[in-house]
């Protein structure tokens, strides 16, 4: 008998709900939103897992990535073609989501997402983290510049330590904007 498991994941719970291969409900629960305890709960209530299925979203990857390493067969969902089919249902709730998500993926009805592997994902949050201070110290600046220039102190394009360095010159020691400490 094979098993098919539906996870609606959020952040401290996941609803649990495993169907056999003629879409009866076997199981229905909860557990910690942890690949631990979804694994134990799994193992226990699924023994013959084919599929597990749950939907994109923030805790997704991480997930998926510890799930597969166990050797549990997990698929993840696009989370708009999961809406997509599980907005006809009559009664939204975490448990009808997750029977939801248990019966596409008994019928195959669902879209596989690829997840990127950890060194990628690693990279691209690195990357996302350097754009967004580099995004952060600039509007910072642009604000300082803009300040100055309300006193008429104007100086030439200059980034980090030169403009750290520039607009302190700038300020002497009993104008107004000196307690706003630019070091």
């Amino acid at each position: 008998m094979k098993h098919y498991v539906g996870l609606d994941v959020s952040q401290k719970e996941t609803s649990v709900c495993v169907v056999d291969d003629a879409g009866t409900v076997v199981f229905e629960g909860k557990a910690k939103s942890e690949p631990g305890a979804l694994t134990i709960l799994i193992r226990k209530r699924a023994p013959f897992a084919e599929r597990i299925g749950f939907e994109t979203g923030a805790m997704a990857s991480w997930l998926w990535h510890e799930l597969k390493r166990v050797g549990l067969p997990v698929v993840c969902i696009d989370a708009r073609h999961a809406n997509a089919a599980l907005s006809v249902r009559m009664n939204k709730s975490d448990q009808n989501d997750a029977r939801g998500l248990a019966e596409l993926v008994r019928i195959g009805w669902y879209r596989e997402v690829r997840v990127k592997s950890e060194v990628s994902q690693t990279i691209r949050s690195i990357l996302v983290a350097r754009a967004r201070l580099v995004g952060i110290r600039r509007d910072l600046e642009n604000q300082v510049r803009s300040m100055l220039k309300e006193y008429g102190l104007l100086f030439s394009r200059a980034i980090g330590s030169r403009f750290r360095q520039h607009a302190r010159e700038l300020l002497v020691e009993d104008h107004v904007l000196r307690p706003l400490h630019l070091g």
